[in-house]
């Protein structure tokens, strides 16, 4: 297998954690997005959406890193990253996607972007568009799993899953852009437990071989 990914994309981080927690060796293919290498050809004609990650596996290419991490669950079943039952697996993808649509992409690289070259925000108040929507998507997110008896020392349970693979790697980007996260202890307290486990600690952005200060 192949990972297109960038070391500072939280998306890319889903999929490492997701390969990592299975313990799949893949080549890691960096993709510097500040640079846009993302709209080169030959990245461009993997991903139509010009974006990481993609995955390379059997001769397809696969996008979209919720997609990506179903795909890996479903074709190396152990460990499992989706509970068994049916409410219960819709429980952990809700969570997933809380983060995955309704937080992430309000402050994904090219949002940022935009806000500063189309619209002419300052770094400050770019800082604050970004700053607001984490820390009140978050809210959401510590709602769901103060409230849950299901939520463990991870999102689900005892055990790392889908879920898990999507909130580490945003709370990485809240720390980097100084969010606040003292009103959201619940998921500092799985935050802090994941990153006690090796595979979190070994696909977190400082160990990729594209990482920089």
């Amino acid at each position: 297998m192949k990972l297109h990914n960038y070391f500072r994309s939280s998306a890319s981080f889903r999929v490492r954690i997701a390969l990592e927690l299975k313990g799949l060796g893949y080549d890691y293919v960096p993709v510097h997005l500040v640079k846009g290498e993302q709209l080169q050809p030959a990245f461009a004609a993997l991903s139509p959406e010009r974006l990481v990650p993609v995955l390379e596996d059997d001769g397809r290419a696969l996008t979209q890193s919720i997609a990506i991490i179903e795909y890996l669950d479903e074709t190396h079943p152990q460990p499992p990253l989706l509970p068994r039952a049916a409410a219960d697996r819709a429980r952990v993808r809700a969570l997933a996607l809380d983060i995955a649509c309704e937080i992430h992409p309000l402050n994904n690289l090219r949002v940022l972007k935009y806000l500063n070259r189309e619209l002419g925000l300052s770094d400050d108040a770019k800082n604050d568009w970004y700053r607001h929507w984490v820390e009140t998507g978050l809210e959401a997110v510590e709602r769901q799993l103060a409230s849950s008896p299901a939520t463990g020392p991870y999102c689900h349970g005892d055990l790392p899953g889908l879920a898990d693979c999507v909130l580490v790697p945003q709370i990485f980007n809240a720390e980097r852009f100084a969010c606040r996260l003292d009103h959201v202890p619940t998921v500092m307290k799985v935050f802090d437990h994941c990153m006690q486990h090796p595979a979190f600690m070994r696909a977190q952005p400082s160990n990729c071989p594209d990482a920089q200060a």
